[in-house]
């Protein structure tokens, strides 16, 4: 039997030559294979022209394709426990500094944590990011905003401070501002709420802890001005943190806390940065994460997670495994991602691999891939007097 487009045909002997109406027939169903073949090429091809339009006829009609030239894309995540509600986020995305230019945006973070209650933190929530913002003369172009940014943060906190102690209220809070325009972020932070950079497998400190048993230039730079710094001694031994009298305080530096006296200062530590084209993520934390975990170990435990809440959220549970509950645990993840990127985790986690790819990463590191560094350091100061740290940029 052969099988064609018009039906069956029934051959005699599989050795006897075809007959002329067998010839015929196949004659026409060659011609309709060849039909349809070439119905079903048109087809595709048309289908595919109509998807294809050469790039003279967008910018023709007007359409060009929709490029932010360098302008990486910035996604967050969050994730707290609550022990004693005294942990506070801030969370502003696509601000404006020119209103009404979206091409001004830039994106605002910050975690604080309040002690001796919850309103200090709740009051400078609210105000902290206005006065830093409204320290920035107008008019000002892109790289003018950025220059004139890390002063603002100083005068913004400071000013934060003073309208609150005005209140009274012993209270106070640590505080961590992060703003992120582009690939410049500019970090200031009083307390112990940290802010660290995780980019090409390297992680970086963006802030200073500002507690008296880690650092000793705070301890000095207390006592010089009139303040004392020990321990509590109850029964004739040390208990505890290192503490500032009076007080009682183990910071050195807050928002607040005016019975503490005038040696706790809200002047920040402020650091800026440009980021390599590779981009980076940020972890944005209160001491309840980082008196569980180190810098490094909070990178390594988000590492290969594309998903920022996701990231936050298992540094938060792996604070929860190590120590328990203990204290607010507030974390706040930012991706900063290149344009084409966005699908791509630029953290990967760590794997096992054959000494010969471990070498050949290293080879491939020490000539270059072409993003360079992790990031670029472009202003840094921890000074904590004012008038050292608002006097005019010569």
């Amino acid at each position: 039997m052969v099988r064609t487009g018009f039906g069956w045909l029934e051959a005699r002997s599989a050795r006897s030559a075809p007959t002329s109406q067998m010839r015929k027939t196949l004659k026409k169903c060659c011609c309709f294979a060849s039909l349809m073949e070439l119905c079903v090429r048109a087809s595709v091809e048309g289908r595919r022209a109509h998807h294809l339009v050469t790039l003279s006829s967008l910018f023709n009609k007007g359409t060009q394709p929709t490029i932010k030239a360098n302008k990486p894309s910035v996604s967050y995540g969050q994730a707290l426990q609550a022990k004693k509600e005294e942990d506070f986020v801030i969370v502003k995305t696509n601000c404006q500094r020119i209103p009404g230019d979206g091409s001004s945006t830039y994106d605002a973070f910050a975690v604080l944590d309040g002690h001796n209650g919850s309103a200090a933190g709740a009051f400078t929530k609210e105000n902290l990011l206005n006065n830093v913002v409204n320290a920035v003369p107008s008019g000002l172009s892109r790289d003018e905003w950025l220059a004139a940014l890390p002063r603002a943060m100083v005068a913004g906190f400071v000013k934060t401070d003073k309208d609150w102690r005005s209140k009274g209220i012993f209270s106070g809070t640590t505080v961590t501002l992060v703003i992120v325009d582009g690939y410049i972020v500019t970090c200031a932070c009083v307390g112990d709420s940290r802010c660290v950079l995780d980019a090409q497998g390297i992680v970086t400190a963006l802030t200073i802890d500002h507690r008296f048993d880690t650092n000793e230039e705070e301890c000095e730079r207390v006592v010089a001005s009139g303040g004392q710094v020990a321990r509590l001694h109850p029964y004739g031994c040390d208990i505890g943190p290192l503490r500032s009298w009076p007080g009682g305080i183990c910071l050195s530096r807050t928002i607040g806390d005016v019975d503490a006296g005038e040696h706790i200062v809200p002047v920040p530590h402020v650091k800026q940065i440009k980021l390599s084209p590779g981009g980076g993520r940020l972890i944005i934390a209160s001491d309840g994460v980082w008196d569980a975990l180190t810098s490094e170990k909070a990178a390594k435990v988000c590492r290969g997670e594309k998903h920022p809440e996701v990231a936050a959220k298992n540094i938060v549970k792996e604070v929860i495994k190590v120590q328990g509950l203990r204290d607010d645990t507030t974390c706040l993840v930012v991706d900063i991602v290149p344009p084409g990127r966005a699908s791509r985790s630029f953290a990967p986690a760590v794997r096992k691999q054959m000494m010969v790819m471990r070498f050949l990463r290293r080879t491939r590191s020490k000539k270059g891939s072409g993003s360079g560094a992790p990031m670029e350091e472009l202003f840094e100061e921890s000074s904590a007097t004012l008038s050292e740290r608002l006097r005019p940029v010569t």
